[in-house]
């Protein structure tokens, strides 16, 4: 039997890679992360925010509502009111969901435009 070692198609690398560090240290790393603490404040804050624009978005619909059925047309004010409130919740769930990483208002400009835009 003649062993001369690994097969030439194996490559043998002695760096260590970030998947080979044992799971428990990167747990631990993971945990002690203090940008994933602060996140999680950051998240708390937007949960709080959003719950509020949803109750603005509902106020938005009623009174768009009434405003049509009294007047026949639309409030452009609301219009552009609650399109801007659809943006917002939009930024809110893309960064509670880690789809980004820029927070949205008050750390930005509030939102203008259709949901899925930001302003620069």
């Amino acid at each position: 039997m003649n062993d001369n070692g690994p097969p030439p198609d194996h490559v043998v690398d002695d760096e260590p890679r970030p998947e080979d560090e044992p799971r428990d240290a990167r747990l631990e790393e993971n945990i002690k992360s203090r940008s994933t603490w602060l996140r999680l404040l950051f998240m708390i804050l937007f949960i709080a925010l959003w719950s509020i624009s949803r109750i603005l978005v509902l106020a938005v619909v009623v009174v768009q509502f009434f405003w049509v059925l009294l007047t026949g047309d639309t409030n452009q004010r609301l219009l552009a009111l609650g399109g801007s409130l659809a943006t917002y919740s939009y930024q809110i769930i893309s960064y509670l969901t880690y789809n980004t990483e820029e927070q949205p208002f008050p750390f930005t400009d509030w939102p203008q435009g259709p949901p899925g835009t930001r302003d620069d």
